[in-house]
């Protein structure tokens, strides 16, 4: 929950609901919610342990935290 009159405090996640959308939502259809949820938790694995990240120096974000 940002705190009122601060809209940078949910800046992290809404950026990582456009990468949700754009790069899993909007590119395939769901015939049922089973198949949306379990889209979405493959979506989010794959966003932590696979996916590279350039602001972070080309490492996932599991490798990034570890690396601290």
């Amino acid at each position: 929950m940002s705190r009122r009159g601060n809209c940078y405090d949910n800046a992290y996640m809404e950026n990582f609901f456009g990468h949700l959308k754009s790069e899993e939502i909007y590119l395939n259809s769901y015939t049922s919610r089973d198949d949306l949820e379990t889209a979405v938790h493959s979506y989010i694995r794959w966003y932590n342990y696979d996916r590279l990240q350039s602001k972070l120096n080309s490492n996932t974000p599991i490798e990034y935290k570890r690396a601290a």
